[in-house]
């Protein structure tokens, strides 16, 4: 089976170095086939005969763990379920360069009532993907991973469109 595995907080602002060729030789060894990586930021693609997702990610970031002692939550979502994240996107009137996708590790139970001064930055939750569109830039915008895992007490990572649709890409031609 294919997946895509994305990593929280590797190689930004020079904390957690962790080299794309390491992460693959890492991945290789807990026999992960067609293992491939996309810019610096911990996104993977792989194929692994195992079914379970949630253990795929332990193993990951066990081996992480293991070899760079970091503690390094790691997403794994079949191509099944990338699509249907793409899909679901609330603001396709808006410009994708100013759009994310947080992807949360659980669907959260209940709509949780966030409130923040955001400014003209916009989210809506959809399954276990929060959907952002932050036209003043994501670097400005209060709507963070820390922000997400504190107010839904989950695991939380974001990636870009740019990177969404790329990771898509790789996946479908493994």
């Amino acid at each position: 089976m294919i997946y895509i595995a994305i990593l929280r907080g590797i190689n930004v602002s020079g904390s957690k170095k962790l080299p794309m060729v390491e992460l693959r030789a890492l991945l290789s060894k807990l026999n992960f086939t067609d293992v491939q990586t996309y810019i610096q930021s911990g996104n993977v693609v792989f194929r692994s005969d195992e079914k379970d997702q949630e253990k795929l990610g332990s193993q990951i970031s066990e081996a992480i763990k293991k070899q760079y002692d970091y503690d390094v939550p790691v997403l794994v979502k079949t191509i099944e379920q990338w699509k249907k994240a793409i899909a679901n996107n609330p603001f396709t009137e808006e410009d994708i360069s100013k759009q994310a996708i947080t992807f949360l590790a659980i669907v959260p139970k209940e709509e949780m009532k966030i409130e923040v001064d955001s400014k003209n930055d916009r989210f809506k939750i959809i399954d276990s993907e929060v959907y952002l569109y932050c036209p003043n830039g994501f670097g400005r915008s209060k709507l963070t991973n820390n922000l997400f895992e504190r107010k839904l007490k989950t695991q939380a990572t974001t990636r870009n469109w740019k990177t969404i649709i790329k990771l898509l890409e790789m996946a479908e031609v493994l």
